[in-house]
């Protein structure tokens, strides 16, 4: 850092994201992205738009924000779109918590929890999972704050059910509850239908992970109207034009191609139990995960072992530092092709260790 940095971010940990290394050609299993182009619809619509780039972009995106609320059958009010769901959760950060109001998150879930805490000077709790890496909700229960959950949890890849969240809602209607639904569309249930019915509940997706678009930056939230102009409030007061022309016309396209995107969502949930039972006959523990990742460990080889030697031939997963999961890698799910290379190639390194 230099002399000029200010001492008040000087103590920041920076979010880490997953490593997209140039040198050589890799199976990349380690950013959660898509293994599916975007369809060719958002393609078309990128291209057209890209020929105004010399204009602003719409600071209400209205063609999008229209198209979600007609896509999750809210009003317009209820919807407001970002650069990418990052920046959103990042508004909710600022919006609901303060010296009074300490964010609260498990201690393993997204790391950019409380890098959003840090940056914005705020309290937070980090509240431990439990044995087993699930979440018990009854350690929220007495907690003051403000409630953020990852469902399904990110790097676990364990979803709480509707029922659950609801309850939740119920017992501490006092507080906002943000439901990070990164990577709902593989099989987890969404909360989306609770919004009209509790005033205290904001959910927010991405376009990044099922709708093949992690490259465009686009994600939204959706809550009562009052929330959304909580939000609107910061984002008018940091970057109006949030949302480029592109990624805005790419959103559009998107929303009109249900059948493909729910298609490759559904070969990823396929491909994930394919994988699933292959490690399980390896040995490997690995949780019942409802997003487009595994979470796995081996009693044979630690997790950052088996990291670097996917990493030598030339597949890439990611692995955490950190206590408690330390043991575990965390592997997107891909092509069919992509995912025996993967077991392939974990086959050969546990062989390997074994002798």
């Amino acid at each position: 850092m230099s002399k000029f940095f200010s001492d008040r971010f000087a103590a920041l940990t920076p979010y880490t994201p997953g490593e997209q290394p140039q040198e050589r050609t890799y199976i990349k299993l380690n950013t959660n992205e898509s293994p599916f182009p975007p369809s060719p619809a958002v393609v078309s619509a990128v291209a057209q738009e890209a020929k105004r780039l010399q204009l602003y972009s719409d600071p209400e995106s209205t063609t999008v924000t229209d198209a979600l609320a007609a896509r999750y059958h809210v009003k317009r009010e209820q919807v407001l779109v970002g650069n990418g769901s990052d920046e959103l959760l990042n508004f909710a950060f600022m919006a609901y918590c303060d010296e009074t109001h300490p964010a609260l998150f498990a201690d393993i879930t997204y790391g950019f929890y409380p890098v959003f805490a840090e940056i914005n000077h705020l309290p937070y709790i980090e509240v431990p999972l439990r044995e087993d890496l699930s979440l018990d909700p009854e350690d929220y229960t007495s907690l003051n704050g403000t409630v953020f959950i990852a469902n399904p949890n990110a790097p676990t890849g364990l979803a709480l059910s509707r029922a659950v969240i609801e309850e939740m809602l119920k017992i501490r209607q006092d507080r906002i509850h943000v439901i990070d639904e990164a990577y709902v569309d593989f099989g987890a249930e969404s909360v989306l239908p609770l919004v009209d019915r509790y005033d205290n509940l904001l959910v927010i997706q991405t376009f990044s992970k099922s709708r093949s678009m992690a490259g465009a930056r686009l994600g939204f939230a959706i809550g009562r109207p009052e929330l959304i102009r909580d939000l609107n409030t910061l984002k008018y007061s940091t970057n109006p034009y949030n949302v480029n022309r592109m990624t805005s016309a790419a959103g559009v396209a998107a929303l009109q191609e249900d059948d493909y995107y729910a298609g490759n969502a559904a070969v990823i949930q396929e491909n994930r139990a394919w994988t699933m039972g292959a490690l399980r006959k390896l040995g490997f523990e690995v949780t019942d995960s409802m997003s487009n990742f595994l979470f796995a460990r081996s009693d044979r080889i630690n997790g950052d072992a088996l990291y670097r030697s996917l990493k030598e031939r030339g597949i890439l997963v990611r692995h955490f530092d950190r206590p408690r999961i330390s043991d575990y890698v965390r592997v997107t799910v891909g092509t069919r092709d992509q995912m025996e290379a993967f077991i392939l190639k974990t086959t050969e390194i546990l062989q390997e260790v074994a002798e």
